[in-house]
Protein backbone atom coordinates (compact mmCIF):
# COMPACT_ATOMS: atom_id res chain seq x y z
CA UNK A 1 0.00 0.00 0.00
CA UNK A 2 1.59 3.33 -1.04
CA UNK A 3 2.07 6.07 1.51
CA UNK A 4 -0.73 8.58 1.24
CA UNK A 5 0.36 12.21 1.40
CA UNK A 6 -0.25 13.96 4.69
CA UNK A 7 -2.91 16.64 4.79
CA UNK A 8 -0.22 19.07 6.00
CA UNK A 9 2.86 17.91 4.14
CA UNK A 10 6.26 19.42 4.72
CA UNK A 11 7.09 21.77 1.89
CA UNK A 12 9.82 20.41 -0.33
CA UNK A 13 13.15 22.30 -0.33
CA UNK A 14 12.70 23.64 -3.85
CA UNK A 15 9.30 25.05 -2.88
CA UNK A 16 10.60 26.88 0.21
CA UNK A 17 11.96 29.91 -1.67
CA UNK A 18 8.60 30.96 -3.16
CA UNK A 19 6.90 30.34 0.18
CA UNK A 20 9.44 32.44 2.06
CA UNK A 21 9.14 35.18 -0.59
CA UNK A 22 5.36 35.19 -0.17
CA UNK A 23 5.68 35.33 3.63
CA UNK A 24 8.15 38.24 3.31
CA UNK A 25 5.64 40.09 1.14
CA UNK A 26 2.88 39.55 3.69
CA UNK A 27 5.20 40.72 6.47
CA UNK A 28 6.13 43.84 4.51
CA UNK A 29 2.46 44.54 3.76
CA UNK A 30 1.58 44.23 7.45
CA UNK A 31 4.58 46.05 8.98
CA UNK A 32 6.49 48.23 6.47
CA UNK A 33 4.36 48.98 3.44
CA UNK A 34 5.00 52.73 3.39
CA UNK A 35 8.13 54.46 4.68
CA UNK A 36 7.42 57.77 6.37
CA UNK A 37 9.27 60.42 4.33
CA UNK A 38 12.45 61.68 5.98
CA UNK A 39 12.64 58.71 8.33
CA UNK A 40 13.42 55.03 8.17
CA UNK A 41 10.16 54.19 9.94
CA UNK A 42 7.81 51.97 8.00
CA UNK A 43 4.07 51.71 8.46
CA UNK A 44 2.01 48.77 7.29
CA UNK A 45 -1.56 47.56 7.51
CA UNK A 46 -1.18 46.24 11.07
CA UNK A 47 -1.24 49.63 12.82
CA UNK A 48 -3.91 50.86 10.40
CA UNK A 49 -6.09 47.82 11.08
CA UNK A 50 -5.48 48.38 14.79
CA UNK A 51 -7.34 51.68 14.50
CA UNK A 52 -10.53 49.80 13.67
CA UNK A 53 -12.40 49.14 16.91
CA UNK A 54 -12.40 45.50 18.07
CA UNK A 55 -12.15 43.74 14.68
CA UNK A 56 -8.98 45.45 13.50
CA UNK A 57 -6.65 43.67 15.90
CA UNK A 58 -8.47 40.42 15.14
CA UNK A 59 -7.75 40.80 11.41
CA UNK A 60 -4.13 41.67 12.11
CA UNK A 61 -3.66 38.57 14.26
CA UNK A 62 -5.32 36.32 11.69
CA UNK A 63 -2.96 37.56 8.97
CA UNK A 64 0.02 37.14 11.32
CA UNK A 65 -1.11 33.60 12.12
CA UNK A 66 -0.82 32.69 8.45
CA UNK A 67 2.92 33.29 8.61
CA UNK A 68 3.24 30.96 11.62
CA UNK A 69 1.16 28.22 10.00
CA UNK A 70 3.22 28.37 6.81
CA UNK A 71 6.42 28.28 8.88
CA UNK A 72 5.11 25.11 10.54
CA UNK A 73 4.49 23.58 7.12
CA UNK A 74 8.04 24.44 6.04
CA UNK A 75 9.34 22.47 9.00
CA UNK A 76 10.39 25.15 11.49
CA UNK A 77 10.89 23.61 14.96
CA UNK A 78 8.23 24.01 17.63
CA UNK A 79 10.47 26.20 19.81
CA UNK A 80 10.84 28.74 17.01
CA UNK A 81 7.12 28.55 16.26
CA UNK A 82 6.49 29.20 19.95
CA UNK A 83 8.60 32.37 19.82
CA UNK A 84 6.68 33.44 16.73
CA UNK A 85 3.37 32.93 18.55
CA UNK A 86 4.65 34.94 21.53
CA UNK A 87 5.44 37.83 19.16
CA UNK A 88 1.85 37.71 17.89
CA UNK A 89 0.45 37.53 21.43
CA UNK A 90 2.47 40.58 22.52
CA UNK A 91 1.37 42.50 19.44
CA UNK A 92 -2.25 41.49 19.84
CA UNK A 93 -2.64 41.97 23.58
CA UNK A 94 -1.02 45.38 23.77
CA UNK A 95 -2.81 46.36 20.58
CA UNK A 96 -6.17 45.92 22.30
CA UNK A 97 -5.63 48.95 24.54
CA UNK A 98 -6.94 52.15 22.94
CA UNK A 99 -4.26 54.64 21.88
CA UNK A 100 -1.42 52.78 23.65
CA UNK A 101 -1.93 49.78 21.38
CA UNK A 102 -2.03 51.94 18.28
CA UNK A 103 1.27 53.58 19.19
CA UNK A 104 2.77 50.20 20.09
CA UNK A 105 1.81 48.80 16.66
CA UNK A 106 4.10 51.35 15.03
CA UNK A 107 7.09 50.13 17.06
CA UNK A 108 6.48 46.39 17.56
CA UNK A 109 6.59 44.65 14.21
CA UNK A 110 5.67 41.07 15.04
CA UNK A 111 5.56 39.91 11.43
CA UNK A 112 9.02 41.29 10.68
CA UNK A 113 10.37 39.61 13.82
CA UNK A 114 8.72 36.34 12.79
CA UNK A 115 10.22 36.48 9.30
CA UNK A 116 13.64 37.09 10.90
CA UNK A 117 13.16 34.00 13.10
CA UNK A 118 12.11 31.97 10.05
CA UNK A 119 15.09 33.11 7.97
CA UNK A 120 17.58 32.57 10.81
CA UNK A 121 16.43 28.99 11.09
CA UNK A 122 16.55 28.43 7.33
CA UNK A 123 20.15 29.75 7.20
CA UNK A 124 21.31 27.19 9.72
CA UNK A 125 18.70 24.46 9.88
CA UNK A 126 19.32 22.03 12.71
CA UNK A 127 16.70 19.57 11.62
CA UNK A 128 13.59 20.30 9.68
CA UNK A 129 10.52 18.66 11.14
CA UNK A 130 7.47 17.40 9.37
CA UNK A 131 4.39 19.28 10.56
CA UNK A 132 2.25 16.58 12.16
CA UNK A 133 -1.53 16.92 12.06
CA UNK A 134 -1.91 17.04 15.83
CA UNK A 135 0.53 19.89 16.29
CA UNK A 136 -0.92 21.86 13.37
CA UNK A 137 -4.42 21.43 14.82
CA UNK A 138 -3.30 22.58 18.28
CA UNK A 139 -1.45 25.52 16.77
CA UNK A 140 -4.48 26.53 14.72
CA UNK A 141 -6.86 26.22 17.69
CA UNK A 142 -4.48 28.17 19.92
CA UNK A 143 -4.11 30.97 17.39
CA UNK A 144 -7.88 31.15 16.89
CA UNK A 145 -8.39 31.35 20.67
CA UNK A 146 -5.89 34.20 20.82
CA UNK A 147 -7.79 35.98 18.04
CA UNK A 148 -11.09 35.50 19.89
CA UNK A 149 -9.58 36.86 23.11
CA UNK A 150 -8.46 39.90 21.13
CA UNK A 151 -12.08 40.53 20.18
CA UNK A 152 -13.46 40.01 23.70
CA UNK A 153 -10.72 41.83 25.63
CA UNK A 154 -11.35 45.28 24.09
CA UNK A 155 -15.04 44.94 24.83
CA UNK A 156 -14.25 44.23 28.48
CA UNK A 157 -11.75 47.12 28.64
CA UNK A 158 -14.21 49.54 27.03
CA UNK A 159 -16.96 48.41 29.40
CA UNK A 160 -14.61 48.85 32.39
CA UNK A 161 -13.53 52.32 31.21
CA UNK A 162 -17.14 53.34 30.61
CA UNK A 163 -18.12 52.24 34.10
CA UNK A 164 -15.13 54.07 35.59
CA UNK A 165 -15.99 57.28 33.73
CA UNK A 166 -19.74 57.24 34.28
CA UNK A 167 -19.83 55.59 37.70
CA UNK A 168 -22.54 53.18 36.61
Amino acid sequence: MPDLPSRYPMIEPDAKAPTVRRLRQISRLMDNLITIPGTQVGVGLDPILGLLPIGGDFLGVILSCYIVLEAARIGIPRATLGRMVVNIIIDGLIGTFPMLGDLFDFAWKANTLNIQLLEEHLKSPQQMQKADKGFMLLLLIGLLLIAIVLVVLPIIVIKWLWQALTGS
